[in-house]
């Protein structure tokens, strides 16, 4: 990775996409990079690769819809799947009209696993950071008790009383979500007032929540088998990009059991596996991502 000091400034901007209006953080000029963050983050997340891919890309990095500065509807229909793929490619659409690389983390991932099944003559190559495809995630989440057991949250982010739960104490327990794995210093002061600022939005944090309301991958709860009632055929969900996945290996929440048979389901991939990362691996270990995508893309 070239070591040059310069800085790349990031504006910001919105857009009218699929009947809604998206903030997105915007940085550089030439063939357009794409990153989608997860939950319970903003643009914020991929500020250190704007900066980076945006000296030689259009490095662009949206609030997803329900969060931050981005509309936030609040049915739950809002946020299915199809609607969220309309998403980005009406986004995308915007600034080319040539395949583009599309990075992205945790529920970002989940959007851009489906967007490179249905879309992939839009891309150019497909960068997944600790985001599981949802054929082996839908096999885990049904038979695997370890993943199960990673995955209850999701239960209490689906029930009602989970807004009140995660707002408790000034949002608490979000933040402890993501201190608890996140190493190197953890979460600085701007980073706690950047994100309770962008969850304190009004509706947001319902918006952000019905992105698992509206999923049918969730553990087993009860008498309902959750993502256990679904097969889901690796042939129907086969990715035809030339995909990197990234996988901080400590993550708590998706295990690295969702990388077992991951080549059935992905035509061209590479795993690169960071034993001492978690879930937050963007966060904790930049540079080392950064220079992962930048090998990636320019092979």
């Amino acid at each position: 990775m070239d070591p040059s000091p310069i800085r790349t400034e990031i504006s910001h901007h919105t857009a009218q996409v699929n009947g809604i209006q998206l903030h997105y953080a915007q940085a550089g000029a030439g063939r357009l990079m794409l990153f989608l963050h997860g939950f319970p983050e903003f643009w914020y997340a991929w500020r250190r690769q704007l900066e980076e891919f945006g000296r030689d890309h259009l490095a662009l990095a949206p609030d997803m819809r329900g969060y931050n500065l981005s509309d936030r509807p609040q049915e739950v229909d809002a946020y299915r799947g199809k609607i969220l793929i309309e998403d980005v490619r009406q986004l995308a659409a915007r600034f080319t009209a040539e395949p583009f690389v599309l990075v992205a983390h945790d529920w970002g991932g989940a959007v851009a696993w489906s967007f490179a099944i249905a879309y992939p003559e839009l891309l150019e190559r497909l960068v997944i950071i600790n985001a599981p495809h949802p054929v082996p995630f839908a096999r885990d989440l049904a038979l695997d008790p370890a993943q199960q057991q990673a995955s209850r949250y999701m239960n209490l982010f689906r029930d009602p009383k989970a807004e009140r739960v995660l707002s408790e104490h000034n949002y608490a327990r979000l933040l402890r979500m993501m201190s608890a794995e996140w190493g190197r210093g953890g979460l600085s002061d701007a980073d706690r007032e950047a994100y309770v600022a962008a969850w304190s939005q009004e509706g947001a944090l319902t918006a952000m929540l019905n992105y698992y309301r509206a999923s049918p991958l969730y553990p087993p709860i009860g008498d309902d088998p959750g993502a256990g009632r679904i097969r889901l055929d690796a042939a129907q969900f086969m990715v035809r990009v030339p995909t990197l996945v990234i996988w901080g290996e400590r993550d708590g929440a998706l295990l690295p059991g969702n990388l077992r048979g991951l080549e059935a389901c992905v035509a061209d991939l590479r795993v690169k596996r960071i034993p001492e990362g978690s879930h937050w691996v963007i966060h904790e270990r930049p540079d080392e991502v950064n220079a992962l995508i930048r090998d990636f893309v320019s092979a």
